[in-house]
């Protein structure tokens, strides 16, 4: 379609109501436009087609053959348009929100939270993709993304979530004491994700020393956390992944610290105005937050 032989759609748009409305004023009101900008309208399209497309009928206005014709074929186009805009808009309404995260993260934070959205949003529905892959918004079909690390990223917006506070923890049947330092453990296997190096620098900033323990990793937090609750060993996680057995008793706290810089953001499309079940989802999220950061322990005094 060559839209260069096509006159301004807002002119079309001003002409076709004014010949389905039979007056100026009456079309300048439904588009919440002047007076003046529909009859300026309506002039240049009789100039452009050479032929008048309205005339008084009384108080009002009447199309002629020309316009009759024309305000019937832009009627049917604008329905069209107008048809396809709700249906789209519909169907964005009725689809899930596309929600990538990592699966400890999904599985240890949010999982046991979100029958509370659920309860307050009973018509929202979220479609979690768990993994381990960074992800393209637009390309992918993601409205957000919850991501962990120092931010920010490009090609998205990026909003921090909570900042990620680091701990130490162990099963209770082990036996292991709380310490003032990392410097302290000694003579215990101490688990860590293998392939993101955040919660051992950590550690190391902390005093962890290599000679007194035994390191191993893991290949996820999952199963960092899984191995902790069998009794393998003490554990270096983000709070966020521990809380839950923290609250439950399955787990201790032996130390507890912040990680400059490092947090959980939320991420995504720059430009685009977040619907209401995002907002909505958005909204909770910070909650949830908020409740997480409430509950960091104090770093432990043995």
């Amino acid at each position: 379609m060559d839209w260069r032989d096509i006159p301004s759609l807002s002119a079309l748009r001003a002409f076709e109501a004014a010949a389905r409305c039979g007056s100026l004023s009456a079309a300048a009101r439904e588009l919440n436009v002047t007076h003046a900008a529909v009859a300026q309208s309506v002039r240049r399209l009789e100039s452009h087609f050479g032929c008048p497309l309205l005339v008084r009928a009384g108080a009002g206005m009447a199309p002629t053959p020309e316009g009759q014709r024309l305000a019937a074929g832009l009627g049917d186009g604008f329905g069209q348009i107008a048809g396809a805009v709700r249906e789209l808009a519909r169907r964005n309404a009725a689809r899930p929100l596309r929600l990538a995260l990592a699966p400890s993260l999904a599985n240890n934070w949010l999982m046991p939270r979100i029958g509370d959205f659920w309860a307050e949003h009973p018509d929202i529905q979220i479609e979690l993709v768990p993994g381990t892959e960074l992800v393209d918004l637009r390309r992918d079909g993601f409205d957000m993304a919850l991501r962990y690390g120092t931010g920010p990223w490009p090609g998205v917006t990026t909003t921090r979530l909570f900042r990620a506070t680091h701990v130490l923890v162990a099963p209770p049947e082990l036996g292991l004491r709380p310490v003032a330092s990392l410097a302290d453990l000694s003579d215990c296997d101490v688990l860590t994700e293998r392939y993101h190096a955040e919660d051992l620098l950590w550690a190391e900033r902390e005093g962890l020393r290599h000679d007194r323990i035994t390191l191993r990793r893991l290949p996820t937090l999952s199963m960092v956390l899984e191995a902790v609750r069998t009794g393998y060993g003490a554990g270096l996680m983000p709070w966020v992944m521990a809380q839950t057995d923290v609250q439950a008793g399955r787990l201790q706290v032996l130390y507890c610290g912040d990680t400059a810089g490092l947090a959980y953001h939320m991420l995504t499309l720059p430009g685009r105005v977040p619907g209401p079940a995002l907002r909505s989802f958005m909204s909770w999220l910070r909650k949830q937050a908020d409740l997480t950061l409430g509950t960091v322990p104090p770093g432990p005094t043995p």
